[in-house]
Formats: C-alpha cells, structure tokens, sequence
C-alpha cells in the first residue's frame, strides 16, 4: 500500500491544506493527515480541537485519516507503515526550510522520501498564521478556511477577549 504521511500543525487546517489533501489522496493509497502538538510553536488550538476539525474537514474522503502525534515524524512513519513524507511549497521562500526538513528527515530515515505538491492558485496566499491573524483581530476567514473551522476560530477568539471582538 502507498502511504503518505502530511504532517503540520494544522492551526488551523485552511482551504490550503486541504487542497493538497483532496489531491493527495488521488495519488496515494491512504493519507494520513498527521497533526503535530508543537508545543513549542505555542498553537492557538489545543491538538484535540486541531485533530477534531481536521477529521471535519476531510469527512468524505474515504482513504484520509487524522492523528495527532507528539513523536518524531520518521517514528510516525514507521508506526503509520509509510515512507513518504507530503508537504506543500507556497511560494520559493518556502523551499529552503523544505528542503533542511527533507534532508534532516532522510538522514535519520534513508528509506523515507519528501513529496512536495503546490496549492492550487486561488490556495497559494493562505497562511494559517495569517488565518489565526485575521481571526484574532476579529475578521472575516470564511473564504479561507471551512465554516466548522471559522467557527471554532471565532468561539476561540471570542472568550480570549473580553469584549467579545
């Protein structure tokens, strides 16, 4: 079976990562979406709210499937049976770290190969850091991300302040 890892941390899963998702899965047998706990990036969602909206998201399509994983991503692999690995490249300045991540990873992992798939056009823009940023001050995301997704963000953003905004 052709199984293909694409991780991130999916704060918030946007029309992006989907995109490259929806794609995904008519390539590769199975995807498994992996969503990482990143503690250290200090997520707006907790990975149970990051996990849960991601199995929203990709509800229907039957050879996707969400984790949340706090290991190595080549120790998801290996527990996950595959050996590729999915990551989107938005614009060249995406590239260079990339690349250091599919060269770190191959380096503790031979047997693992990096895929990397562009988003659609109308995709190439969105951020989910942008997402969380617009969220917060308390603007429109819809068209960037599910409505479940806007959502949550706006419930999120919503008890943060005070004032509701």
């Amino acid at each position: 079976m052709n199984i293909v890892v694409y991780p991130g941390t999916f704060d918030p899963i946007t029309k992006g990562h989907f995109d490259l998702i929806e794609r995904a899965a008519r390539m590769f047998d199975k995807v498994v979406v992996a969503v990482a706990a990143s503690p250290g990036k200090r997520p707006t969602l907790s990975i149970e709210d990051r996990v849960a909206l991601a199995k929203e998201v990709i509800d229907g399509i039957d050879n996707v499937e969400v984790t949340g994983f706090s290991c190595l991503l080549t120790e998801l692999l290996d527990q996950q049976g595959a050996r590729i690995i999915l990551r989107g490249l938005r614009a060249v300045s995406d590239f260079e770290y990339e690349l250091q991540l599919a060269n770190m990873n191959r380096a503790q992992a031979p047997h693992v190969e990096s895929v990397f798939l562009t988003p659609a056009v109308e995709n190439s823009y969105i951020s989910a850091t942008i997402v969380r940023e617009i969220a917060r001050l308390g603007g429109d995301v819809s068209r960037l991300v599910h409505p479940r997704v806007a959502d949550a963000l706006r419930a999120h953003y919503a008890k943060e302040t005070p004032s509701g905004q």
